[in-house]
């Protein structure tokens, strides 16, 4: 019964976990009203060229950083090389908007930096010129410190797979190091590199907190503004809609990317990559290139929180700050457990039945993690809203009954808008450890008479172990760092770490915020080593 259910569930969960996207997708072609007309006179154009303006440079930040770590630690050995290979990957485990608190106290004029500038050169306010860390290039370095990790791991994944030979030969023609960069290596590895600058893009245009924090105008403070400040909930879902045309245009550009991108090796012959020794100034250079990301990135604010954390514990941890570490556990584990499961429901059906249904909600599902959280909260919001306002009616009419906010006042709106968002993080683990196992393991099972449900539980769940424990840990630390979904969705008597974080934050108590903040970080470290292993023995025949 189980599996003839199958092909129709896969197709009913995808079309439900698209009623967001349809949602907000179908304000585009409403009438305008007063305040959407408003925000058209006034502030679309800041939203649309201030999130040009965070694309572009933060396209730029994260291209030079993670290339250039990607290929000094792929070929080249230098002093330290060991250690910046993983190391360079911490950054991920540290939000952009956590680092964003954490430079504004360490930089900004009451910080301890001017503080110092001023109290060493006896110089007042305006004698001195510092960088205004509250601004759009502020903005462009915090993301760019801690989403170049996409571009590095995906660029030194690709740079370790090329064949030896394609840069032997290029080296037989005269070419350099540097040369052999740039005309063999970096064209062979344009799909990874634009995969990982898309991914960091995606996380610009999804954030909330570094830009809500810093003052800038882009679509998701304009979605909160709109929907809380001007009560206008149709408004924001037009916003919404915009960004969400943002984001399906950088995936289509990846897509295109690696369709045309047709890179081939002319052989099977892969052996160790060679290793140019790198000796006196330039081996310096190397290491500081290295550093510089990854004591930017996560070193130096990961310090300042500890500091903070330490002058603040007696006051912020206590009780309600253990509930709220629990209330913040229990809903990623449930998230991740949950996504998990749909992840192998959709991923194994997806072998099982090879179907065009089966693979086109599959790819819909899939598609939920390049949409911004604050777009998935406005589409869970409003049908959810709808659908209470609907069954409360009928229940007072017919039983004289409220029945209140079932669905969207309750913590399921919550889940709801995490599966839409992070279900694709557990289908693309899930599907790596199935694509590893040979399609003859399902043939013999069924020889045996095993049913598919049976051949996943008994032979594909114990040989994909690692992939669904990678699966649950990436949920997991995704829903911790999740803030926009969270802060429009909770219900009112609900808090999360971050929602904390920035709420302390906001009200200018960032040395308060450092306590959630570090536990956020500190959860993000086990899938960061993770991924530091896998990288490792990325490379075929290794």
């Amino acid at each position: 019964m189980l599996d003839r259910l199958w092909q129709p569930g896969i197709v009913l969960i995808a079309l439900i976990l698209a009623i967001p996207i349809f949602t907000v997708a179908g304000f585009l072609f409403q009438p305008s009203e007063d305040i959407w007309q408003h925000l058209l006179d006034t502030v679309l154009i800041d939203y649309i060229s201030n999130s040009l303006l965070l694309m572009v440079g933060v396209g730029l930040g994260t291209f030079s950083i993670g290339v250039t770590c990607a290929w000094l630690t792929s070929v080249c050995q230098f002093p330290g090389k060991r250690v910046f290979v993983w190391a360079l990957l911490l950054p991920l485990a540290m939000p952009a908007y956590i680092i964003a608190y954490t430079y504004t106290g360490m930089f900004d004029f009451a910080g301890p930096v001017q503080t110092a500038i001023r109290e060493w050169t006896g110089w007042g306010y305006g004698d001195y010129f510092f960088p205004e860390i509250r601004s759009i290039g502020g903005a462009i370095a915090m993301f760019s410190f801690v989403l170049f990790p996409y571009v590095y791991l995906l660029a030194r994944a690709a740079f370790l797979d090329q064949s030896v030979c394609v840069i032997e030969v290029s080296r037989t023609l005269g070419c350099n190091l540097w040369a052999s960069f740039y005309r063999v290596a970096l064209p062979l590895a344009r799909p990874a590199i634009v995969a990982g600058m898309s991914l960091a893009l995606m996380e610009t245009l999804a954030d909330y907190g570094t830009v809500s924090y810093f003052g800038i105008g882009v679509f998701t403070t304009g979605i909160f503004r709109t929907w809380f400040g001007l009560g206008d909930s149709a408004a924001a879902a037009k916003l919404a809609a915009i960004l969400l045309l943002f984001v399906f245009t950088l995936v289509l550009v990846e897509r295109a990317s690696r369709r045309k991108a047709q890179y081939h090796h002319a052989t099977n012959r892969y052996q160790q990559l060679p290793q140019y020794q790198l000796t006196g100034m330039k081996a310096w250079i190397a290491c500081f290139a290295c550093l510089m990301p990854l004591l930017f990135g996560f070193i130096l604010p990961a310090v300042q929180l500890g500091f903070w954390a330490v002058d603040t514990y007696a006051e912020m941890v206590d009780e309600s700050f253990v509930r709220l570490t629990l209330h913040t556990i229990l809903l990623g584990l449930s998230a991740s457990v949950l996504a998990v499961l749909l992840a192998l429901l959709l991923a194994y059906g997806k072998r099982v039945i090879a179907s065009k249904p089966v693979i086109a909600s599959v790819r819909i599902v899939a598609t939920g993690y390049a949409i911004p959280g604050t777009v998935v909260a406005v589409g869970v919001i409003i049908p959810f809203a709808w659908l209470d306002n609907t069954i409360d009616s009928f229940m007072r009419e017919q039983f004289d009954i409220s029945t209140g906010l079932i669905l969207s006042g309750s913590l399921f709106a919550v889940m709801f808008a995490y599966m839409v968002r992070f279900l694709a993080v557990s289908i693309q683990s899930v599907e790596a450890g199935l694509g590893k196992i040979k399609p003859s393991m399902d043939e013999a099972a069924r020889s045996l008479g095993y049913k598919p449900s049976h051949i996943l539980l008994k032979v594909h769940l114990p040989l994909m172990k690692g992939s669904v424990l990678t699966a649950l840990l990436i949920v997991f630390v995704d829903v911790m760092k999740e803030l926009p979904a969270t802060l429009i969705l909770r219900p009112f008597n609900f808090n999360t770490l971050a929602v904390r974080a920035f709420e302390l934050a906001s009200d200018e108590r960032l040395a308060d915020s450092s306590t959630a903040a570090l536990m956020i970080v500190a959860a993000g470290l086990i899938p960061v080593i993770l991924l530091s292993k896998s990288i490792s023995v990325s490379r075929a025949g290794s």
